[in-house]
C-alpha cells in the first residue's frame, strides 16, 4: 500500500510540474506593414508575422478602426511590435484598446502602446503620408482571412 501511495504522489507531482512548465511566459514580436486613411473616422489594414521565443510563428492580419479629430493618409512599412505577458502565441489574437495623437508629413514615425486585458503591445514604425489629429479606437489582430466585425473581444 505504501508503494502505491508513493507512486500516486510521484504521479501527481509530475503532473503539477509539467503544468507549471507549460505555463511559462514567452516573449513575442511582430513585424508588420499597415496602410490607411482618416477623415474623422480612422481605418487601416495590413499584415504581419508574429515570432515567439518558444519558436512559434504565425501570420496575422491587422485592422484598426477608430474615431476622433483626425485627417490624413499614411503607410507604415517594416513596423515592429513587442508583446508582453503572453503564455501562448494564440494570446496575440484579439482586440486591443488604443489611443493616440499624431502629426506627420511625407516621412513620419509613430509609436503606440495598447492593451488587451493583461497583455500589452507596443508598436513602432516609420512610414509615408500625411496626417494630423487624435483618435481613439481598436487595433485587431486576427488569423489571415478571418472576418473581423470588431464588436467583441474574443480571440
Amino acid at each position: 500500500m505504501r508503494i502505491v501511495t508513493k507512486m500516486a504522489a510521484l504521479a501527481v507531482a509530475a503532473l503539477l510540474w509539467s503544468g507549471a512548465a507549460s505555463a511559462r511566459e514567452i516573449t513575442c514580436e511582430m513585424d508588420f506593414n499597415l496602410s490607411g486613411w482618416s477623415a474623422f473616422y480612422k481605418t487601416a489594414s495590413g499584415t504581419g508575422m508574429v515570432t515567439c521565443s518558444n519558436g512559434a510563428k504565425m501570420k496575422v492580419d491587422i485592422h484598426t478602426k477608430g474615431g476622433g479629430i483626425t485627417f490624413g493618409k499614411s503607410e507604415i512599412h517594416n513596423g515592429r511590435g513587442k508583446f508582453s505577458h503572453l503564455y501562448d502565441i494564440e494570446d496575440v489574437l484579439g482586440n486591443y484598446a488604443t489611443a493616440g495623437a499624431h502629426a506627420g508629413a511625407v516621412n513620419s514615425a509613430e509609436a503606440q502602446a495598447m492593451t488587451k486585458g493583461p497583455i500589452s503591445l507596443a508598436i513602432s514604425g516609420r512610414g509615408q503620408g500625411w496626417d494630423l489629429g487624435f483618435a481613439f479606437g481598436r487595433f485587431t489582430i486576427s488569423r489571415p482571412g478571418a472576418v473581423v466585425d470588431g464588436d467583441d473581444d474574443d480571440k
